[in-house]
């Protein structure tokens, strides 16, 4: 009998394993530059977590600059699983993800009724197997939820971002940052000028360039924030989805960064005309209409 309790320690050890998922220990998304590796604990963005992405002033309606940030970001994770989209509005632009050089064969559309909808199907995401990273849109979610959805990345090791996103229209002010207590980072995001290309000075054309993005970290869990300018790498299958452009100093950050246009990316219209979709799915009991690809 001597013999029976290593057997029951591992079987014990085991069924431990398999009721977390049977994951292995979360790893990270390096940037691929110590300037921006060097504010997180590991080295790199942590996975099996989720992470709050914002705009500010017309990017806390449209979200395009936020969102291009994010699905680049993630791009990397597309390769080991699907990515879920959760959102409101069904302006999500295709091509635009596509430029980006994202796998949209990966992607997964849904559209919810409300806000609490959207969190309901972005933690049920980030828990699926299957799911390697999921993005929910929603305005001021709480510490609960925020919580929540931590759990939710645990269980299986999937990366969340929720981008902080408010109805067109919706009043200006600060959004709440309640639920970010719980995010392992916390990142606002701003359109910057691109530069043209060798070969065609002084045109004046900025969207001629790789996109860019006034990126600040404003909050890290165990790290330190930073603000830089980064560009999209010209390597669409890279590993580092970005290249550093310049670190901002603090007086940079404190100032107003100029307006810039944001290319090709999502439908910034209070009409909300619906681009094209890619594995669109409406979580509406009534059935909505859904468009593939």
């Amino acid at each position: 009998m001597a013999g029976a309790k290593p057997a029951l320690s591992a079987l014990r050890a085991q069924i431990a394993a398999l009721e977390a998922g049977t994951r292995t220990p979360p790893s990270v998304l390096p940037f691929g530059d110590p300037r921006i590796d060097g504010c997180f604990p590991a080295g790199g963005l942590p996975r099996g977590g989720w992470h709050e992405v914002g705009g500010a002033g017309l990017e806390e309606e449209t979200s395009a600059a936020p969102a291009a940030f994010s699905a680049l970001m993630l791009r990397p994770l597309a390769a080991r699983g699907a990515v879920v989209w959760v959102m409101r509005r069904a302006d999500l632009h295709a091509p635009g993800l596509a430029g980006l050089g994202f796998p949209t064969g990966r992607l997964i559309q849904v559209r919810a009724r409300d806000e609490a909808e959207v969190l309901s199907v972005l933690e049920d995401a980030l828990a699926t197997v299957g799911v390697a990273a999921a993005i929910g849109e929603a305005e001021s979610p709480d510490l609960k939820a925020g919580r929540r959805l931590q759990l939710a990345c645990e269980r299986r090791g999937a990366t969340g971002v929720l981008l902080r996103r408010r109805p067109y229209g919706g009043a200006a002010g600060k959004i709440r940052e309640v639920s970010g207590a719980a995010a392992q980072t916390r990142w606002r995001i701003a359109a910057a000028p691109s530069q043209p290309p060798p070969g065609l000075p002084g045109l004046g054309l900025p969207d001629l360039g790789p996109p860019r993005w006034r990126v600040e970290l404003e909050r890290c869990r165990g790290g330190r924030p930073g603000a830089w300018i980064l560009e999209q790498a010209e390597a669409a299958d890279g590993p580092h989805p970005f290249r550093l452009v310049s670190k901002l100093a603090d007086h940079d950050v404190a100032a107003e960064a100029a307006p810039a246009p944001s290319v090709g990316f999502a439908d910034s219209s209070p009409r909300g005309g619906a681009a094209p979709s890619v594995g669109f799915a409406d979580s509406s009991p009534r059935g909505g209409a859904a468009n593939a690809a």
